[in-house]
């Protein structure tokens, strides 16, 4: 196989159509998508990408460290690319996302699609609507009405109230609602706390066991990061305790090690561990098989941006649960739909009533729309294995 041969870094920001206020950062408005992007490519000429949420310019001096760490590298070596990565961690940096842009290549290399390079047969992947806003009854219900219209018959929704009262009433009446006809789910965060813009409850095991209480008399299909994502010990509980499954496990950073704890602690129902943040594609493919040996349920998280989306489903596609599992799509109209989150390449990821039809491209199945690039995005860091040049004056005036 091809090494590494160059690398480059941009930080991107694509306008949303509309403000968007994701339930997980309280007091915060999203108006567009920044991201930091990287472009790895081979001695002979084949291209990997990915890119990770930016909250800023907390990336830009990334560069020299994955030059210094990844140029040189066979690129079918996992094991020494993951170990790099490691080593990142170790300094107190988690990148994870740079790993699907090794699988981009190796698949691109192999003229495989990801999930087919994997070993995944499944085509088409059936999908769970992700809301992403909090939102008053009345327009919970004509969001679901929308959805369900749209083919879809599992809706997951958000609460995040200081009153546990509110969020009940909220999960309550969506669910008798839509009963028989759209099943809902709940996604809580209470497994990390963004507050620098506005504060958040902090549940203890003695709400969370009487909200999954509530969630399982209304019928709910589960009840997702009940409790701050730590608490690995109050997890394993409340899941022994809860009539309706309990999942997370998105932002796990550790990877594999973690997860196989939690999975023997029997911490969730459903894991839902994120390549761009647990440990890469071939973590995650680990997990994935871990659940099936141990009998529990796998689905991946995917909320982050495009390059998130697709590379996770990729590993559902291949994970053998495409079969009796959901996977996750995003959307929360106006603000954020996948035409607005995809920008960055030339055609976005669109549903198909409810189906998501696995690209068959190869590689992870996306071309960057190298217009939407210069206009948006710059690049800042650029290396191959003989020289480097770091630009950060191109981003003096970034916000």
């Amino acid at each position: 196989m091809s090494v590494l041969d160059r690398v480059e870094l941009y930080l991107v920001k694509t306008p949303l159509a509309a403000p968007h206020a994701p339930s997980w950062i309280p007091g915060f408005i999203r108006t567009h998508v920044s991201m930091c992007v990287v472009r790895f490519v081979t001695d002979d000429g084949i291209e990997g990408w990915s890119g990770f949420p930016a909250s800023g310019r907390e990336r830009a001096g990334l560069g020299d460290q994955l030059s210094a760490l990844f140029l040189g590298v066979d690129v079918a070596d996992q094991a020494t690319l993951t170990e790099r990565i490691g080593i990142m961690a170790a300094g107190g940096s988690f990148n994870w996302w740079l790993e699907p842009a090794f699988w981009d290549i190796r698949g691109k290399a192999a003229g495989l699609p990801l999930y087919k390079l994997l070993g995944g047969t499944d085509d088409r992947i059936p999908l769970y609507a992700s809301g992403g806003e909090i939102k008053d009854t009345g327009a919970r219900r004509e969001e679901a009405e929308k959805r369900h219209a749209e083919g879809f018959r599992t809706m997951k929704i958000r609460v995040h109230d200081f009153d546990e009262a509110v969020d009940i009433e909220h999960i309550s009446d969506i669910a008798t609602y839509m009963q028989g006809r759209m099943r809902i789910s709940v996604d809580v965060n209470q497994a990390f706390r963004l507050t620098k813009d506005g504060d958040a409850p902090i549940w203890s095991l003695d709400r969370a066991k009487r909200f999954v209480d509530a969630a399982a008399d209304v019928g709910l299909a589960w009840v997702e990061e009940p409790l701050f994502g730590e608490w690995h010990d109050q997890m394993a509980e409340l899941t022994s305790y809860s009539r309706v499954p309990v999942a997370g496990s998105e932002l796990h950073l550790m990877g594999y090690s973690e997860l196989e704890r939690m999975v023997t602690m029997r911490c969730y129902n459903i894991y839902q561990p994120d390549v761009m943040w647990a440990g890469g594609v071939g973590q995650v493919m680990q997990v994935a098989k871990l659940c099936r040996e141990r009998g529990v349920r796998f689905t991946p998280h995917c909320w982050s941006n495009g390059f998130g989306f697709i590379a996770n489903a990729h590993v559902f596609a291949a994970s053998g649960f495409a079969g009796e599992e959901l996977f996750e799509y995003p959307i929360a109209e106006p603000g954020w739909t996948p035409e607005g989150r995809d920008q960055i390449f030339t055609q976005p990821f669109l549903h198909d009533e409810g189906w998501f039809k696995m690209p068959q491209a190869p590689g992870l199945g996306f071309e960057i729309d190298r217009d939407v690039l210069k206009r948006c995005g710059r690049c800042y860091y650029a290396a191959d294995r003989t020289s480097a040049k770091w630009m950060p004056e191109v981003l003096a005036d970034w916000v």
